[in-house]
């Protein structure tokens, strides 16, 4: 008995569903659990048996409440345990406990019969429960099988499972709580796994899967438990309902009624516990209004396991997943069906589907995993919400079907709108032909995506075998338009073919993108194998034949490129990628901003392009240098009938080297306006065509050419000048007044030109001047140089002063002074 003891107790502990099917299926063959039921005395219940089937009877009633007791309560394999209410068949609820210390082991039927109304039943066995493969249920309400503690109603009184606890009080209130308590056992549910298919851009098909355990509609199925582990193990609903999966290590999770059944509130829980599901398990709500709740530590969801709802009522509840670990959705179903491990939401009904929110502290999405909601008739979908304040990674394929890579996206093949994508993150991380998004596959327009993520977006490389890029955006591939696209990180790295922005083939509109990044962009690359650069662009393209053909899309699109703002201290494009807001169909092109310290172009391009409509409009407004080589382009160009877009770049330097180009050319139409204002432009120079050189120009092959304006603010005239004042000086108050009160005196003037008649004017010499003297009177020759010998004593000069001629003369110490004479008019006439 010890050593069945450890066996036991270590299968209620285990941390993996992979460590728990193997450990069970050998205590089942050896018998090592008990596949019986008994009561243990404490209430009413009365146990018959027949076989492997077991008959309940009796227990104690209060109000619409049951409540049985047992020691044990394990249904062998093809048996059933059979809740007869003939002697009280008005109630509704039955709670049952198993307080002998053994897990409990399903491998059979559980039911009711001979009751007046749907009644629901809660299982209770802190010691474990396992679901094994042949487990059903066939009750008429809700089923919640919980390792807890005790129940806890609304009138304080608690229902407890502990050993030792004997007689119960009981009530006639309702349960409003699960009390969990130290190290709650685990539950386990096994099967075969789910048959889901899907061929294309269509519903998945469900139509094989097995039932497992399930429960009516718009009942609950509830399990919760230490550990939650399904290997191949199904949950479902007849017609929607509430599915619930919680793993809880301490605290109580309340229970919320919402009229047939409940939803558990876990706020009060202090730690949780893991839940992984693995070998194609899968919770299924499908029907109208149902709804899936996940809470744990860590969720993992391997092998193609699969959280689905198909809306097919006029309502639908939506899946929430809250992790305080990590949520995992990785690997593909091993049936040959191809598809990943999913959280999904078909909308087949008349209703608006419910959201799928997420909450973790990591998100990984592999090998085809998908978190998903698609449309498929004109009903709108729900919205993706995702908040995981660590990383999240949408990382390749599905192995097996390459078609599939990861994805987080909602989609619309009809006439009803898609829902719109939150996420909210410290990083994220697009690789190996991920995607993240909304696309529009009708006339329904796709959401908008919105994305925060606080340090860093890196989106690289592609699908190695089919060669699509990993992707964030939103597109459309019908006539619906496709969605708005917002990012707002500190650093944006793009690289190895893959690309953000939104993109238009048929006659939709392609969506506007505005990119913030308070560091820096970068943009590069190709991936190896391919010519697809890297790039930001708000596009309308013309996709190639074989894409064409399998989506049903025309050979020219009709729709307008949206408009693409770019803010950031730091933009580099480099090795053949872009920035651009291109039109190759009949619409026109968009405008492209971009508002920075600086731009790198290095074999990069910044580009507004139309086939045949109008070039749309570039405007870059730097505050630091705009650098471009090895062929870089910066340009607004229409190749048909069109006229060239405007281009105007405000930056302090601009640099162009090594056959790098700005141009608004056109060919038929007229070639668009280039104005640009800088303090110094190296390298590039306007010519009225391309050359192998460093061009700015604007041509027009069979029109107009267009205007280019270059403003160079380097030296600006006004900066040397000193503005004079607008009053002038009354200069007869600076003469002296004593020469006024003399008839002799006077003022001579004297100089070249004399003085203005006008002190507007300018000075015209009125008094021409000559020199008739005869200058050879003035010639001496053989004239030595008298050198005058310096004195023997040199006396330091102390001063200075003025003598009476008006000249200045050094003085020593010794020399007498005196006191100049002052210069007026009276001291001229006593000379």
């Amino acid at each position: 008995m010890k050593t069945l003891s450890i066996l036991l107790s270590f299968v209620n502990r285990l941390l993996t569903a992979s460590l728990i099917l193997p450990l069970v299926t050998i205590l089942l063959e050896n018998d090592c659990v008990q596949a019986q039921i008994t009561a243990d005395g404490s209430l009413r219940t009365n146990v018959s048996e027949n076989g492997n089937n077991f008959t309940i009877t009796n227990g104690s009633v209060a109000g619409n409440n049951l409540f049985h007791s047992f020691q044990q309560f394990s249904v062998p394999t093809g048996g059933s345990a059979t809740f007869n209410l003939g002697n009280t068949p008005n109630i509704s609820t039955i709670f049952s406990r198993v307080t002998g210390g053994s897990v409990s082991l399903i491998d059979g039927l559980i039911q009711t019969i001979n009751n007046s109304n749907p009644v629901s039943l809660f299982l209770l066995n802190p010691s474990g429960i396992i679901f094994a493969p042949n487990a059903k249920l066939n009750i008429g309400g809700s089923f919640i099988a919980s390792t807890a503690s005790s129940i806890r109603f609304g009138d304080g009184v608690e229902f407890s499972a502990t050993a030792g606890v004997i007689n119960p009080l009981l009530t006639m209130s309702v349960p409003i709580g699960l009390q969990m308590g130290q190290n709650p056992g685990a539950i386990t549910v096994q099967g075969s796994g789910s048959n889901l298919s899907q061929a294309g851009f269509s519903p998945i098909n469900r139509s094989n899967d097995p039932i497992g355990l399930q429960v009516g509609a718009g009942n609950t199925l509830a399990l919760i438990g230490g550990h939650v582990n399904f290997s191949g193990g199904v949950l479902s609903t007849k017609g929607g309902g509430h599915l619930e999966v919680g793993s809880v290590s301490s605290g109580e999770v309340k229970l919320n009624s919402n009229g047939q059944g409940w939803v558990g509130d876990y706020s009060g829980v202090q730690q949780f516990n893991d839940i992984y599901l693995t070998q194609q398990s899968l919770i299924d709500a499908s029907g109208s209004g149902g709804s899936i709740l996940l809470e744990g530590r860590n969720i993992s969801l391997t092998d193609g396991s699969t959280a689905l709802i198909q809306n097919l009522g006029a309502q639908s509840g939506g899946i929430t997943v809250n992790a305080t670990g990590f949520l995992t959705l990785q690997g593909n179903a091993a049936n040959g069906g191809g598809l990943g491990s999913q959280i999904r939401i078909d909308n087949l009904g008349t209703g608006q589907t419910g959201d799928i929110t997420i909450s973790a502290t990591q998100l990984s999405v592999q090998n085809g995993g998908e978190i998903s909601i698609q449309l498929f008739t004109p009903a709108p979908g729900g919205n993706i919400n995702v908040n995981v304040p660590g990383s999240i990674s949408i990382d390749g394929i599905n192995p097996t079907n390459p078609v599939n890579g990861s994805v987080i996206e909602t989609a619309t093949a009809n006439s009803a709108n898609a829902g719109n994508v939150a996420i909210s993150t410290g990083n994220l991380s697009i690789l190996g032909g991920g995607s993240l998004g909304s696309t529009a596959a009708g006339s329904g327009q796709a959401g908008m995506v919105l994305v925060n993520a606080k340090e860093l977006i890196e989106i690289a490389g592609d699908n190695p075998l089919i060669l699509t890029p990993s992707t964030l955006g939103s597109s459309t591939v019908s006539s619906g338009n496709a969605g708005n696209v917002i990012v707002n990180t500190s650093r944006l790295v793009i690289q190895d073919s893959a690309s953000i922005g939104s993109t238009a083939l048929a006659a939709g509109s392609a969506g506007n993108v505005i990119i913030n990044a308070s560091d820096s962009i970068s943009i590069q690359g190709k991936a190896a194998g391919t010519s697809i650069p890297s790039y930001i662009d708000s596009n309308v393209e013309i996709s190639d034949p074989a894409t064409r053909l399998a989506l049903g899309l025309p050979a020219i699109p009709t729709g307008n490129a949206g408009s693409l703002i770019i803010n950031t201290p730091s933009l580099s494009i480099t090795d053949g990628a872009s920035a651009t807001v291109i039109n190759d169909g009949s619409g026109k092109a968009g405008d492209l901003q971009i508002n920075a310290n600086s731009i790198f172009l290095d074999q990069g391009s910044i580009n507004a392009a139309t086939a045949s409509g109008n070039g749309g409009n570039i405007r870059l407004n730097l505050q630091d240098y705009l650098l471009m080589r090895n062929n870089s382009l910066i340009s607004v160009t229409a190749t048909g009938s069109g006229n060239g877009g405007n281009l105007s770049i405000n930056a302090p330097i601009i640099a162009g080297l090594e056959n790098s180009d700005i141009i608004a050319n056109a060919v038929q139409g007229q070639g668009g306006n280039i104005d640009i204002t800088t303090q110094g432009i190296f390298g590039l120079e306007y010519h009225p065509q391309l050359t192998p050189g460093n061009d700015i120009t604007a041509s027009s092959q069979f029109g107009l050419s267009g205007m280019v304006e270059v403003n160079t603010t380097g030296v600006t005239p006004n900066s040397g000048l000193v503005k004079l004042p607008e009053s002038f000086t009354d200069y007869s108050q600076q003469i002296s007044t004593s020469c006024s009160n003399r008839n002799s005196s006077n003022f001579v003037a004297t100089g070249r030109g004399g003085i203005p008649e006008n002190p507007n004017q300018q000075v015209i010499s009125d008094r021409p001047w000559s020199d008739v003297r005869d200058i050879s009177a003035y010639r001496q020759t053989n004239k030595i140089a008298q050198i005058i010998p310096a004195p023997e004593i040199l006396v330091q000069a102390t001063g200075w002063r003025r003598n009476e001629l008006g000249k200045i003369e050094l003085i020593s110490a010794d020399f007498p002074s005196f006191a100049p004479q002052s210069f007026n008019c009276a001291a001229v006439s006593r000379n």
